[in-house]
């Protein structure tokens, strides 16, 4: 950090290093709890986020832009996480982002109280398809919320918490299209069940799910890509694709970094190390890591993005694909027809 302090080239930018320098010495030997800060005094921006502490050590850039890399690896594939605990009465609907858990809401369906009639003043039978009719209403309340909210773009993916007697009769009142978004569930007693146990159990099923997508991905895009279909591999071929708007997911090695050129007119990258664009002929600036232009990149277009590591297939291409929305090259072309 010292060092990097040492790229500041104005009074600004001292100001902004003494300020983060500070808050990383108060967040010195705190292992629950870890801080991305964006800063630029020349451009009045200071933003403070609270992360998990997942990132592997504390890092300090100083560059004409923000560096994103830590944290798309650690946000790339995280979606909007609905973990929902179900029992016969109760229901409760959390919110779940990066390791933070918020309760949102609630159900609660009281059970009407029992009538004296039926032979000896009592008809069990009755009594025993009243309640489970009762219980049937409560869990569709459960599932028409989740759908309402589904609808809404609430969330993306939900995880449901319950005893696995209820999860046989619950699981049959979800629609379809829930139903699809469902990632798995956990055993868990709505009334007694802690944060932490909710934030542990859904965790799991969430990595474990961003994992069996990553290895599908991978495997998507190099299959693709052999076949010269809706794949690429190799930094020149993922920067043009890139360019042309024809990435749905980008697929970067865990350590991956390449050296490459920018134009500072029209944003062209290029894998290249020319002096001037290719594009627009104005003169070209050095990026030391390349992915500090294609990251911005992805996030602002909604890329999906997901760091691979352990994967030798992968290794052999270079720790770099993309899997394509479309091919610009094998576009058909629309032919009139003439007389």
């Amino acid at each position: 950090m010292r060092e990097a302090e040492k790229q500041g080239k104005n009074s600004c930018a001292r100001a902004d290093l003494d300020r983060i320098l500070e808050i990383a010495g108060n967040l010195h030997g705190n292992q629950a709890k870890a801080k991305a800060v964006f800063a630029s005094s020349t451009k009045k921006l200071w933003r403070e986020f609270d992360l998990p502490p997942y990132l592997p050590a504390t890092q300090l850039f100083v560059n004409r832009r923000f560096h994103l890399k830590p944290l798309a690896a650690l946000l790339g594939a995280q979606p909007m996480l609905c973990v929902t605990l179900v029992d016969r009465q109760r229901g409760r609907f959390f919110d779940l982002r990066v390791d933070e858990l918020k309760e949102r809401g609630n159900l609660f369906h009281t059970l009407p109280r029992g009538r004296s009639d039926g032979y000896g003043g009592y008809d069990a039978g009755h009594v025993e398809r009243r309640v489970a009719n009762e219980y049937n209403q409560h869990y569709k309340q459960v599932a028409d919320r989740l759908k309402d909210e589904l609808e809404r773009g609430l969330w993306e993916k939900l995880v449901v918490g319950c005893h696995d007697t209820n999860w046989s009769e619950f699981e049959a009142h979800l629609h379809p299209y829930v139903r699809q978004r469902l990632l798995g569930h956990f055993p868990a007693d709505v009334a007694s069940v802690t944060n932490d146990e909710i934030r542990e159990h859904a965790g799991r099923i969430l990595r474990e799910s961003i994992d069996r997508r990553r290895e599908k991905l991978v495997q998507e895009a190099l299959s693709q890509a052999k076949g010269n279909a809706r794949g690429v591999t190799g930094l020149r071929r993922v920067l043009r694709s890139l360019e042309l708007g024809e990435v749905q997911t980008l697929l970067l090695g865990e350590n991956y970094t390449a050296r490459a050129v920018e134009c500072a007119s029209c944003g062209h990258v290029d894998a290249h190390m020319v002096p001037f664009c290719p594009v627009c002929g104005k003169a070209t600036r050095e990026l030391e890591d390349v992915c500090d232009a294609m990251i911005p990149l992805a996030i602002r277009r909604d890329i999906e993005l997901f760091y691979v590591k352990d994967n030798p297939e992968f290794d052999k291409v270079g720790n770099i694909a993309a899997l394509l929305r479309f091919r610009a090259d094998q576009a058909r072309v629309p032919v009139a027809a003439s007389a």
